[in-house]
C-alpha cells in the first residue's frame, strides 16, 4: 500500500512517503545542521533528514493511479487558490480508483466567529488569518521571515473545500477529527491540528469535472 503524507512537517511516520519542501526540510539534509538549529533556534522544530523533498506546486513525481492514500494537514492553505487547485488535481491523478484523500486546513469560519463574538478585535482580524510574516519574533528572526515562514495564501470552509474536491472528481464530505477510513489515522493525525480546522475526506470516483466554480456554489456543497 502506498500512503503519501504531503506537507508532513514534523509528522514522520514509517510506512508513509513523508513529503515536504520547507527550507528546514532542505537544510536537514546538511550534516550537523540539526545541532546548529538547536543552538540558534532558527526553526521551532528539528526537521527530519528522511523527508522526501518535493515542491508541491509542481507536478507530483508519482505515476498515475499508483497511490492508495493521500493525507495532507495544514498545507493547502499555504498555496494560492490556483496552486491549491493544481495540488488537489495532482492528488486525484496519482490516487488509484477509490483511493482516499484527507485534507485538513484552518477553518475561516472559526476566525470569523471569533471576530463576531468579540474575542478577536477588528485590528487583530488580519493577523488572525495567519497571512502575515514575523509577528512577535525577535528582530533578527523577523528579517528571516520570508525564508522560514509560510503565511496563508488561501482560506477555506467545509462547504468550499468539499465543493472543490467534488469538482475535481472526488466523492467528498466533511469529517470529524480521527473519523476516517484511513486505517492508521490515529498515528498520523495530531489532535492540536484538528482544532478549528476544516477536515474533509474524499474517495476518487470520476475524471476531473472542469474549472473551479463550475459545478457547485458555496452554499450548495454538503458538509456531512
Amino acid at each position: 500500500m502506498i500512503k503519501i503524507n504531503l506537507g508532513c512537517g514534523a509528522q514522520i511516520l514509517d510506512g508513509w512517503i513523508n513529503v515536504d519542501y520547507s527550507l528546514g526540510a532542505k537544510l536537514a539534509k546538511i550534516p550537523l545542521f540539526s545541532l546548529l538549529n538547536r543552538g540558534l533556534n532558527i526553526f521551532s522544530m528539528d526537521w527530519d533528514k528522511r523527508i522526501f523533498l518535493h515542491d508541491l506546486r509542481r507536478p507530483f513525481p508519482w505515476a498515475d493511479a499508483t497511490a492508495d492514500i493521500i493525507y495532507s494537514s495544514h498545507t493547502l492553505e499555504h498555496l494560492s487558490r490556483d496552486e491549491g487547485r493544481h495540488f488537489l488535481t495532482e492528488c486525484h491523478r496519482v490516487l488509484k480508483s477509490h483511493g482516499l484523500i484527507r485534507v485538513l486546513v484552518p477553518d475561516l469560519t472559526s476566525v470569523v466567529d471569533r471576530y463576531r463574538s468579540g474575542e478577536l478585535r477588528a485590528d487583530q482580524f488580519v493577523e488572525g488569518l495567519g497571512v502575515l510574516y514575523g509577528g512577535g519574533k525577535a528582530s533578527w528572526k523577523r528579517s528571516l521571515s520570508p525564508f522560514i515562514e509560510f503565511p496563508h495564501k488561501c482560506m477555506y470552509d467545509v462547504p468550499t473545500l468539499v465543493c472543490i474536491l467534488k469538482e475535481i472528481g472526488f466523492d467528498a464530505r466533511g469529517m470529524h477529527a480521527f473519523e476516517s477510513r484511513i486505517p492508521d489515522i490515529n498515528r498520523i493525525e495530531m489532535a492540536n491540528r484538528t482544532m478549528n480546522a476544516v477536515i474533509v475526506e474524499g474517495t476518487k470516483k470520476n475524471a476531473p469535472q472542469g474549472p473551479a466554480g463550475s459545478a457547485c456554489g458555496v452554499a450548495s456543497a454538503a458538509t456531512t
